[in-house]
């Protein structure tokens, strides 16, 4: 019993990453017919517009995006070059640095916005009642909060 509910459960995950690949690519390809935002673009520039002062330590907007900081300089410094985002050092830590939402960035957000969503909408939310919305919501959130554990536990033990 234990082996085939295993590979149920193996299966039923292979599946879901299965399906949230064809998701996220349609969303990408999606977004990207419509604006020159990358979903990850899109994803830095909701979390920058919604927080005090439209900037972010560069740590927590790793943590929030579940981005090593390597990754993130990667993001960061591209969206950079086209002026959606800047980066500037922490007044309060000269070490750190956060990144800035600037007026280009904020107009970028503010056209993609409509076609981003209207995306989610149709490959989504159509297909989807209200407490499968729900559920998947919970999942992401738990599934977020455990990547950012695991992450942060290897990046304090970084050769164990």
């Amino acid at each position: 019993m234990t082996e085939s509910l295993d590979s149920a459960r193996l299966a039923a995950w292979r599946a879901y990453i299965e399906a949230s690949q064809r998701l996220y690519t349609r969303l990408e390809d999606d977004l990207r017919a419509d604006s020159a935002l990358s979903f990850a673009d899109y994803h830095v520039l909701v979390l920058l517009s919604e927080a005090p002062g439209q900037r972010l330590r560069m740590g927590e907007l790793a943590s929030r995006l579940v981005f090593s900081p390597s990754r993130l300089t990667y993001q960061i410094t591209t969206m950079q070059r086209r002026g959606l985002v800047a980066r500037e050092s922490c007044p309060d830590d000269r070490r750190g640095s956060e990144a800035v939402l600037t007026a280009a960035g904020l107009l970028a957000l503010r056209e993609a916005a409509p076609h981003h969503l209207r995306s989610v909408r149709a490959h989504l939310m159509d297909d989807l009642d209200d407490a499968e919305v729900a559920c998947l919501t919970r999942i992401f959130e738990r599934l977020g909060r455990r990547l950012r554990a695991d992450r942060d536990a290897s990046t304090a033990h970084p050769h164990s």
